[in-house]
């Protein structure tokens, strides 16, 4: 030993952490070892290394008896009072045994120990890093295949991502980066070994904390995920703020955030739902995107009776029922799904009772007509204004007097309106019924004439609003 030695044990706890203490201790461990297989000797014996000069010494070690069975570990009373008159019966007495040609044996062996620890610190310490970062996500490099398992290289250690843990159909190519879940930390003799996963629900959660700031910062909070790897997950969030939308916190502008997460997934289908209290609101919402007419839960048996309109079932249930048993998942709800013919037949849905939804979700919401100059421009009212006339007056037309639209029963009749439009001799021959005495028959001719033709005129331009 040196001082080049122990100035190259000082460096190693700056640089890996490792107390330079715990190396003196594990050579002096090992150089008692070799002190035993070199020299033959079954003596107790105590190695002792100088912490300044490195200098190193061995002392055979002998308890104090009165009678002598074996000298390798025993000494007599008398034998020791000779070295110390303090000695006592079952005190320990040392003597110094260093063989001159120990010191080759003793810097081999303090070699192979350090190296040894060395190697034992770093697992440790890459085995306390990683242990804490269990249910954690990790990005990693594709290193190769083993088998059908995957080892992704964290950087300070290889990592194993198991067949059954992989998305289905999704195929790593080498050096490819990739975001897991680190599942579990095993402590082994070779070092940590680090099981990773891909299809663990807890990634979706941990993907949007990286992407969603409002989730990071504790506003909005993940309640609930359910998730059939590869192919679509449902997440249920709540906002502690009012203020903001949860849903679409976690969308994002234009759905920035949520594609983010998509990509990374391979194209795995993500349904965003609002959490509520409220079992019947909540699973409501986790069906989504079906329109739900109504849930009626059954608390003791934790079953939920889902009803929906007739066209909606078949998305309700979703492919091979995994809407459902998604939304189940997420609900921790045993759910039945029924059509409203289905629910009425049971009796769930009283008769007539479907009859008053409407689905104006579908359409969305109707607009306001009056915005459109179209509409604008077919005013009776502004007409009639225009021509000086006034709709609830007889006028005089030419020596006569016509009774006004709303004055005439049949006029204001839909199905007489109608028989009007396809019948216009009807519609002369009743017209001059109602005219009193003394009406000029050729002005009277002209004015149904006149009405005959506004009549076609705005049926069609019903018929092209409609068609447009």
């Amino acid at each position: 030993m040196n001082m080049e030695f122990i100035e190259a044990l000082h460096e190693l706890e700056k640089g890996r952490g490792i107390s330079a203490e715990i190396l003196f201790e594990a050579i002096e461990a090992a150089l008692i070892s070799a002190y035993k297989k070199n020299f033959g000797s079954l003596q107790n014996v105590r190695v002792l290394i100088d912490r300044l000069t490195g200098e190193f010494k061995v002392y055979a070690r002998k308890t104090v008896v009165e009678t002598v069975e074996d000298a390798r570990t025993q000494v007599g009373l008398e034998d020791a009072r000779k070295l110390d008159l303090n000695y006592q019966l079952e005190d320990i007495v040392e003597y110094e045994v260093t063989p001159r040609e120990f010191g080759r044996i003793a810097a081999q062996t303090a070699k192979q120990v350090v190296v040894q620890r060395i190697r034992e610190a770093e697992r440790g310490m890459i085995y306390d890093e990683y242990v804490n970062r269990e249910g954690d996500i990790v990005t990693g490099v594709v290193q190769r295949y083993e088998q059908k398992n995957v080892i992704v290289d964290l950087g300070k250690v290889e990592a194993v991502l198991p067949a059954q843990e992989q998305i289905p159909g999704e195929v790593y190519q080498s050096f490819e980066r990739i975001k897991t879940y680190v599942v579990e930390v095993k402590k082994t003799t070779k070092g940590p070994q680090i099981m990773l996963s891909r299809t663990h629900p807890g990634l979706i959660k941990r993907l949007f904390e990286l992407e969603v700031p409002e989730i990071h910062d504790g506003i909005v909070e993940i309640k609930g995920v359910s998730r059939e790897a590869g192919a679509r997950s449902k997440i249920a969030v709540y906002s502690r703020d009012s203020n903001v939308d949860p849903v679409g916190a976690c969308v994002g502008p234009k759905g920035v955030r949520v594609q983010t997460i998509v990509t990374e997934l391979k194209g795995e289908k993500i349904d965003i739902v609002n959490f509520s209290t409220d079992p019947q609101e909540f699973v409501a919402n986790a069906l989504s995107p079906a329109k739900v007419v109504g849930v009626y839960p059954k608390p003791n048996e934790k079953v939920a009776i889902v009803v929906v309109p007739d066209y909606q079932l078949s998305l309700a249930i979703g492919k091979e029922g995994q809407n459902a048993r998604l939304a189940a998942k997420l609900t921790g709800w045993k759910i039945d799904i029924k059509s409203e013919t289905q629910a009425v037949a049971l009796n769930i849905l009283p008769q007539g009772q479907e009859e008053g939804y409407e689905n104006y979700e579908e359409y969305g919401e109707y607009e306001d007509y009056s915005e459109y100059d179209e509409f604008a421009e077919t005013n009776n009212y502004q007409e009639y204004e225009e021509n000086g006339l006034t709709l609830n007056d007889e006028q005089t037309v030419e020596g006569g007097t016509f009774q006004t639209c709303e004055n005439n029963d049949a006029y204001n009749d839909n199905e007489t309106y109608d028989k009007y439009a396809h019948e216009p001799e009807a519609f002369t021959k009743e017209a001059t019924e109602n005219v009193t005495n003394g009406v000029n028959e050729k002005a009277l001719t002209d004015m149904v004439g006149d009405l005959k033709t506004d009549v076609q005129v705005t049926l069609k331009e019903k018929k092209k609003r409609g068609k447009g």
